[in-house]
């Protein structure tokens, strides 16, 4: 049996049935499509990213994982944006050039090498130091990395991890709700389309359920 709080459940068994329109399948398309190579960033910027994410959000080797890197390369190169900012912070896309710049100067200063070169453990414990305020340097421009981190570092990678279908196997997630819907919206009740959670002693019904989501 599965490890799994949703065994046997995959959001894109809904691909082509009842659950999603054709502009849901376009933008899942374009999710599952992208490649794991930067077009907004910079070569050295793609390195720190690519670091950055898998400390942000780990996740398991041997397997198929969410391309973080890229899906925040592709929000930046199309300009999409929260529709406001701190006003300590520039706009999106300065902000993450220039705390990535940061980023790697803090590293290299103390570290004396680049931040996608050290081991996991100087890479969790600079971020730790970058959390709590203590990385000032000059190569952060102004910008306050505490500020960054928070507003900028974890939203922009956990909400790109909840966009993709990977992640929402893990959560039990449906998907878009275009145009089926959801209807049984009230506490401890899901609609037929949507994955049952194994709980003990119903992990084989749950099993059985999720294999038959469409």
């Amino acid at each position: 049996m599965t490890d799994s709080l949703y065994p046997g459940y995959d959001v894109l068994q809904k691909r082509d049935g009842q659950s999603w329109n054709s502009a849901s399948r376009r933008t899942l398309d374009a999710r599952l499509s992208l490649r794991q190579a930067p077009r907004f960033f910079a070569q050295a910027e793609w390195f720190t990213v690519r670091a950055l994410c898998e400390r942000i959000m780990p996740q398991p080797t041997g397997s198929q994982v969410v391309p973080l890197a890229a899906l925040l390369d592709q929000r930046l190169l199309s300009g999409r944006t929260d529709g406001f900012r701190r006003a300590n912070l520039p706009q999106q896309a300065e902000a993450w050039r220039q705390g990535l710049a940061a980023i790697d100067v803090e590293a290299r200063t103390h570290h004396g090498m680049a931040f996608h070169e050290l081991d996991p453990e100087q890479q969790d414990a600079l971020l730790r130091r970058l959390q709590a305020g203590e990385l000032t340097g000059a190569a952060w421009r102004g910008m306050p990395g505490q500020d960054f981190f928070a507003h900028r570092v974890l939203p922009d990678i956990t909400s790109a991890y909840y966009a993709h279908p990977l992640a929402w196997n893990e959560i039990g997630f449906g998907g878009p709700a275009s145009p089926r819907g959801y209807v049984r919206m009230d506490f401890n009740r899901r609609d037929p389309w949507e994955a049952a959670e194994a709980l003990p002693g119903n992990e084989v019904q749950a099993l059985s359920e999720n294999r038959r989501v469409r």
